[in-house]
């Protein structure tokens, strides 16, 4: 095994200070990717989806569950699947408690093609509580480019969706896939993606910051429980 060189404590010091200006620089570069995602144009859906969850029946709408943006974990899990996909299982497990996103306007869900028969004891197996729901009976997964047409096979692959609400109006505001996954789970994280973002002061396009009323920076954010919902 290739370890990293042993130094004394002022080399490392010079190394490390060396190397945390190129992390200053890559932060300040996400910032500016963030912003120009959060500019992105959106795409009105005005197809009805129908998905399954353990209320019964679901609208895209209902997703939301009266909240302004959704984000949409699309998780591997095919029809002819006994349990759902390893790397997604990992990816969900990594979720933080919702309140924190929820305190932020956005709803979280995680969508599959498998019928919800074989989500619910698979989602019970693994302890979690995030809102699931199939879309067996949609058009959904093909539509957002997560279930694939391949050889003459249908063939999964990850994915996260985003999703904004205007009154009765629902709009597609961004997708990312595969490797674009890597680095979320975390609620920054997740919220980087959405059109309304942080919902923080500092963020540009400005005029989204605290859009939902939603105290905005470290001084806003709560112990899970004291959020009001």
């Amino acid at each position: 095994m290739s370890l990293p060189e042993v130094v004394s404590r002022e080399e490392w010091r010079a190394a490390r200070q060396a190397l945390l200006v190129k992390e200053k620089a890559a932060t300040r570069a996400r910032d500016a990717l963030n912003a120009e995602r959060r500019g992105l144009p959106m795409v009105e859906i005005d197809k009805e989806y129908v998905f399954e969850g353990g209320d019964g029946k679901a609208s895209l709408p209902d997703l939301f569950e009266g909240r302004q943006q959704l984000v949409v974990y699309h998780f591997m899990f095919a029809p002819e699947w006994e349990a759902g996909c390893r790397s997604c299982s990992a990816f969900l497990d990594q979720i933080g408690h919702l309140a924190h996103l929820r305190a932020r306007g956005t709803a979280f869900a995680a969508v599959s093609r498998a019928p919800y028969q074989k989500i619910l004891p698979f989602k019970a197996r693994m302890g979690w509580t995030v809102p699931w729901y199939s879309s067996y009976v949609s058009d959904f997964n093909a539509d957002f480019e997560v279930t694939l047409e391949h050889e003459g096979h249908l063939i999964e692959r990850p994915g996260l969706s985003c999703f904004l609400r205007d009154r009765d109006r629902v709009f597609h505001t961004y997708s990312t896939y595969e490797r674009g996954l890597d680095c979320l789970g975390s609620t920054t994280s997740l919220l980087d993606l959405t059109a309304l973002g942080r919902q923080e002061a500092w963020e540009e396009p400005k005029g989204r910051a605290s859009a939902l009323g939603a105290p905005a920076g470290s001084e806003g954010v709560r112990y899970h429980d004291e959020y009001e919902d």
